[in-house]
């Protein structure tokens, strides 16, 4: 294919300027890069969001808001304003339209990862993503009193292999605010990743959350009062009161009904949510965070622009001879603005691909970091067409800025070129 004429000298006039040009390009390069790397963050963390929790019907807590009681059954943030007494929840659990439920029982943790209790129904009927359940890297469900599961990080950042012990500490936090030492748990299965909280949860029975707190009061030891591991194996371990509790329906129509029946039960005041409204209802919280960061992706483009404008600008007047000349054997001021244009469009092309490259290598080296520190997965995948309709934007508004230079060009009269400024 032939390079046009203006094209060639375009390109020809910026390697004669290869420094100016490097940098303008280094810049464009960089902008294109974190506009595209803030893009990746935002899509990926809303998909990460909404595949946290699949093919649950509805999440039942004490009543409070929906955003609160989805962070903290979910995706363990925060705490319950109050607990669910286990007659209530055996009660939803016998409805007829209910087809199964899994309790969950919060408030502990592990050198700083949530602790979980729960029942095996939690490894057979929690999804996510499109409706994966969790898969055991090793080990499996807990079948003793004192089995844990791990979630794949947990297991990795603690360095946890079958086997090992491990002691759970009232409260939250690194440490906890007294670790439950006479109860020690041992690992019995580590979970395959999964990139949602689970991955950060130790899971442990129902069971064994009543049996570490069994001579405990008020949050405390009681005092005089020891209960050893061989003891609390023989007492009823019935849960008292759970945090929240999944649900699943028979079907979709009949969960509706279900979670009116909830809001409205009358023995203590519960609330139940629908994940999927719950989970658009905290994106739409989150929606301010969301345009600040698309703001400031603009604004980094914008600048990157704005050098290479300048630079067009500020070579102007050093570039008056050269137009003079280019005028003088025959180029009209057309030509002129076709040049400066060309040269931007050149600069701005090769500044999207050079930013589409870096973006890669960038995301080819923090993904670990983000997927070990922050639990965010960051797909490796080809250009969107969003990320090729972004490309295409900055091309656009490079050409458009590359055009106030041109047309500045344009004006210059052959007479002004040629005239010797003191």
């Amino acid at each position: 294919m032939t390079v046009p004429p203006i094209l060639q000298l375009a390109v020809k006039s910026l390697l004669n300027r290869r420094a100016t040009a490097g940098l303008t390009l280094l810049a464009l390069a960089v902008s294109v890069m974190l506009v595209l790397g803030v893009e990746k963050l935002r899509t990926e963390a809303k998909a990460s969001f909404a595949a946290t929790i699949s093919g649950t019907d509805l999440v039942v807590g004490a009543r409070s808001g929906a955003v609160q009681l989805l962070l903290y059954s979910v995706f363990r943030i925060g705490n319950a304003t109050n607990n669910i007494s286990w007659q209530s929840y055996r009660e939803i659990a016998a409805r007829p339209e209910v087809a199964w439920t899994v309790p969950l029982s919060l408030g502990d943790s592990h050198r700083g990862f949530r602790v979980l209790g729960t029942t095996g129904d939690y490894f057979r009927h929690y999804r996510y993503g499109r409706k994966h359940t969790p898969e055991f890297r090793a080990g499996g469900p807990f079948t003793d009193l004192f089995d844990a599961v791990l979630g794949a990080e947990a297991a990795r950042a603690l360095g946890y292999k079958l086997g090992d012990p491990l002691v759970v500490a009232h409260g939250l936090g690194r440490e906890g605010f007294s670790g439950h030492k006479d109860k020690p748990f041992r690992v019995a299965g580590i979970l395959a990743k999964t990139g949602t909280p689970v991955d950060r949860t130790v899971h442990v029975s129902l069971q064994a959350i009543e049996a570490i707190h069994v001579d405990w009061k008020s949050g405390a030891p009681t005092p005089g009062i020891r209960v050893t591991a061989d003891q609390v194996r023989r007492m009823d371990l019935t849960p008292r009161a759970i945090t929240a509790f999944l649900v699943g329906t028979k079907s979709r129509f009949a969960a509706f009904a279900l979670q009116r029946t909830i809001n409205e039960y009358r023995p203590e005041p519960l609330l139940a949510v629908l994940p999927g409204v719950a989970l658009q209802e905290l994106w739409d919280l989150m929606g301010t965070a969301e345009a600040a960061l698309a703001a400031i992706s603009v604004a980094v483009v914008a600048a990157g622009l704005l050098g290479m404008m300048i630079m067009l600008l500020a070579g102007l007047n050093e570039r008056r001879r050269e137009m003079a000349i280019l005028r003088s054997v025959g180029a009209r001021p057309v030509h002129l603005f076709a040049l400066l244009v060309s040269e931007a469009t050149v600069l701005t092309v090769l500044g999207a691909a050079m930013g589409l490259a870096l973006f890669y290598a960038a995301l080819a080296v923090l993904r670990p970091v983000m997927d070990s520190r922050f639990g965010l997965y960051l797909e490796f995948s080809a250009p969107t067409g969003h990320d090729l309709a972004i490309l295409g934007a900055v091309v656009l508004a490079g050409v458009i800025a590359g055009a106030v230079p041109a047309l500045r060009a344009y004006r210059q009269s052959l007479a002004d070129g040629m005239t010797i400024r003191i």
